[in-house]
């Protein structure tokens, strides 16, 4: 939000002389953030002046509008002669008068103005629009002074466009709402610097009428609790917006379009109420405040043709919706350049309902944004009067006597807070009178409530604060008040956060990090070094996921978590497969042009608690129970972690030592077993096995096995799979569920013999359909002690071995670690594997 200071100082006297730095420090000190404090004096240097047009001169045979002026600068040029600037503005005319800025002059950003030809003219300096002297970003035309500004040609033209203000710029918490306005701001400097506050929402206001100022209904009074109205008749159409609430709008960032529509803008950023004009000739019949119908249009007043939902609120009349209600007016009922009767509308509206309507629609419009975080809903007559005023004042009319006013707005329940809750919870001492008075300084009511007992038997009394209880309601504008802890937020942020002392938490005894943490990392160092690229994948997925994977109707990862308040509607789900969100950002990679890529991601998936209803609902006002924490862990969904990695292109580069190799689903179990070995598993206790696990190809899928134990699968994905997410050929993935992963066992430290090995190689023949692991499993089995390392370097298959039987090529190392082995030690040692071999898995020896 953007405010001037000299706005804020008709609310609150702030000290004359006060810098900017203790200014920005004081709502930094109050929890506000500022983005920047800007002396608008110092953005522009050299002569910036007002000017009157002489003359216009009209340049053809360019390919944009060119208009040659003469502006009488007075004696600001030095010679009392009219100025000759080349201008491509065309919102002006002889007579009006501009703010020119004349050589030798800096804008902001560093714009040096100089004399020059150009367009076949002279031009000395330039005429210049909002955008160019950093006042908003209006660059439409340049700035026309309104005939309410009394400057003659000459004078500085500064203060006539506020540049001799300070300007705020400040980032307001959602939690802040009230703040959103220059009533809110004031107040909150006045409790900085305990100077006087005239809130402009205590002025005088008529009540509403028994004959409604327009015939309304409200058929929905949780969405919109309170709705006002007023008429205003006879209203001059050609009547301008005054220059000085013109400079404020544009200061704050808004374009000033009509009288009606900048009053209403006005005092939404004067007293944080958001308002709506309409042009009471343009609406037929009666007003109805409602839920839409889903599938009714509306046009609003960006142009666009919006579908409305049944979650939305809008204002109709006999045509249909002419509003979106707390967002954006409607096209039909707007005010236009002829409008003469004006229905001004200050209502109450639900602000749950407003966030979710802006999303949906995408219109983050400044009434939306101060809807959702709160409105005070007394203020609405206090807003129609002011706007009333204000359009009467400026465009003459005649006000309506009559005053609609539908109020159902619930009074706000008390809190009862501890008197000495915030000493508790902060370690300061804040006595009762501080707390009381620091709470009324907030606008709350605070009374005297029932006694509880101490908490502290050996404390006792009212000095202390202890056993006392205050009733404390929160003011009307301060919807963020709800628990106790919050008043306390009050309590300490009002008192100062400087004055909390800083105190750093000893440090638990332990051993660094747990060994799930230590194992996530050596998982992650792995794949890295291995030449795997980690990326953090969203975990939202769309329903359609499910169905592009091909996982069967009883899946176990089919049933997903739905997201309350989604990011997106269209990924509304929690993801319960890895795979999903990754092969999604290798899809992205793959079509900017990135041929060969591994990536891999550790973090959660998500499997619901079928039938485990609802949490409990758990304040915030003490620590919840064992037994409430219990009820919550078991709603709250199973997050294990994975690890995933998804393959394509080369994984072996080609170059000029020869061709590169693709990634296949090899690369993939191999992927899974360096994340094993990295997790600490020993390769004895993992098998591989060939399965059928979607979305994996059915002849190219392994699952890996730990202890018997499936822990997760690996291959190459079914083509189906790859069609359907439109990914490379021959895509291949692995996935492992980390936490099924037995604790890392104790390794003993390898003996190392300085004896040499036996290396003995042996070609074994038995059906296709054996997997390879076995065999390995069998000769080391058979082989005993003296086997240091069993290594498959070779498949071959081919007619001479017969239909459904390959021949499995392993080489043997053995090693005895006190001694040389003997030739017949080392092939005894073969034999014995063989024979397992062939007992187990009917293998004969080839050639023999």
């Amino acid at each position: 939000m953007r405010v001037s200071v000299s706005w804020l100082r008709e609310y609150v006297d702030l000290p004359a002389d006060l810098p900017t730095g203790d200014l920005e420090q004081a709502l930094v000190d109050l929890g506000i953030e500022v983005e920047s404090v800007v002396d608008l004096a110092e953005s522009v240097t050299g002569q910036l002046v007002v000017g009157e047009v002489r003359e216009i001169e009209e340049l053809t045979g360019f390919k944009k509008p060119i208009r040659f002026c003469r502006v009488d600068v007075g004696a600001a040029n030095g010679t009392g002669e009219p100025q000759e600037i080349v201008c491509g503005a065309r919102n002006f005319a002889p007579g009006d008068r501009v703010v020119v800025i004349l050589p030798g002059g800096v804008l902001p950003g560093g714009f040096a103005i100089g004399a020059r030809k150009t367009y076949g003219h002279n031009s000395a300096g330039m005429i210049c629009s909002a955008k160019e002297l950093g006042l908003g970003d209006d660059h439409s035309g340049i700035i026309v002074l309104g005939s309410d500004v009394t400057a003659k040609p000459g004078d500085d033209a500064r203060p006539v466009v506020g540049l001799d203000d300070v300007v705020l710029d400040l980032e307001i918490t959602p939690d802040r709402g009230y703040a959103l306005s220059l009533r809110g701001l004031a107040r909150e400097l006045s409790h900085a610097f305990d100077v006087p506050l005239r809130d402009p929402a205590l002025a005088p206001a008529p009540v509403g009428t028994e004959t409604p100022a327009y015939p309304v209904e409200v058929r929905d009074t949780v969405g919109c609790d309170r709705f006002t109205a007023r008429l205003v008749r006879g209203v001059d159409p050609t009547a301008p917006t005054p220059s000085w609430m013109a400079q404020r709008l544009v200061t704050a960032g808004i374009r000033s379009i009509s009288l009606p529509v900048d009053i209403t803008n006005y005092v939404m950023l004067e007293l944080g109420q958001p308002m709506h004009a309409f042009d009471a000739d343009r609406i037929a019949g009666p007003l109805v405040v409602r839920r839409a119908e889903a599938g009714e249009k509306l046009t609003t007043l960006d142009g666009v043709n919006r579908v409305l939902t049944a979650d939305d609120m809008v204002i109709c009349d006999d045509s249909g919706p002419i509003s979106l209600a707390a967002v954006m007016g409607g096209e039909t009922s707007e005010v236009v350049a002829g409008t003469t009767t004006v229905l001004f509308e200050a209502a109450h509206w639900d602000p749950a309902m407003v966030g979710r309507t802006a999303r949906r629609h995408k219109l983050f419009s400044e009434a939306a944004k101060r809807w959702e975080r709160g409105v005070d809903p007394a203020v609405a007559l206090v807003a129609l009067e002011r706007a009333v005023r204000l359009l009467t004042e400026h465009g003459g009319g005649t006000p309506g006597a009559e005053i609609l006013d539908i109020d159902h707005v619930r009074p706000r329940t008390p809190i009862s807070l501890p008197a000495d809750l915030p000493t508790r919870r902060v370690g300061v001492e804040y006595p009762p009178a501080r707390v009381v008075a620091l709470l009324e300084r907030v606008g709350c009511t605070v009374a005297q409530g029932a006694d509880r007992l101490s908490e502290d038997p050996g404390a006792v009394g009212v000095a202390s604060g202890v056993g006392t209880v205050l009733s404390v309601t929160p003011p009307t504008w301060r919807p963020d008040l709800t628990d106790p802890a919050d008043l306390v937020e009050e309590v300490v942020r009002l008192d100062g956060y400087d004055k909390v002392p800083s105190v750093l938490p000893t440090a638990p005894p332990g051993r660094g990090l747990t060994p799930r943490q230590r194992r996530r990392r050596a998982v992650a160092n792995s794949l890295a070094e291995r030449g795997y690229v980690e990326v953090l994948a969203h975990p939202f997925v769309s329903p359609e996921l499910a169905d592009q994977l091909g996982l069967p109707a009883d899946d176990p990862r089919r049933p997903a978590v739905r997201l309350a308040n989604p990011l997106s509607e269209e990924e509304p789900l929690l993801r319960t497969t890895l795979l999903g969100p990754l092969l999604g950002i290798l899809k992205r990679n793959f079509g900017r042009g990135h041929r060969d890529l591994a990536l891999y991601e550790i973090g959660a998936v998500f499997h619901p608690r079928v039938g485990a209803g609802s949490p409990p609902a758990m304040g915030v006002d003490r620590r919840p129970t064992d037994e409430e924490f219990a009820a919550a862990d078991a709603v709250v969904p199973a997050q294990p972690v994975h690890v995933a990695v998804v393959l394509t292109g080369d994984i072996d580069p080609a170059g000029w030592w020869g061709p590169g190799r693709p990634a296949g689903w090899a690369d993939a179990i191999e992927a899974a077993r360096d994340v094993l070995a990295a997790a600490g598993i020993p390769d004895e206790r993992v098998e591989v096995r060939a399965a059928e696990y979607a979305p994996w190809h059915p002849g190219r899928c392994a699952e890996l096995r730990v202890d018997d134990s499936v822990v997760g699968h690996a291959g190459e994905l079914h083509p189906v799979v790859v069609a359907a997410l439109e990914l490379p050929r021959r895509t291949s993935a692995m996935e492992l569920n980390l936490d099924t992963l037995p604790p890392t066992p104790v390794t003993p430290a390898p003996t190392v013999s300085g004896f040499p090995p036996a290396l003995i190689d042996v070609a074994l023949v038995l059906d296709d359909s054996v997997p390879a692991e076995q065999v390995r499993r069998a000769l080391e089995a058979g082989a005993g002690e003296l086997l240091e390392d069993v290594r498959l370097f070779d498949v071959y298959s081919g007619a001479q071995l017969g239909e459904g039987r390959r021949s499995l090529a392993y080489k043997l190392t053995f090693r005895a670690p006190a001694r040389t082995l003997t030739v017949e030690e080392a092939v005894a040692a073969r034999d014995a594997a063989v024979a397992v071999a062939a007992q187990r898995l009917g293998a004969t020896l080839r050639g023999a």
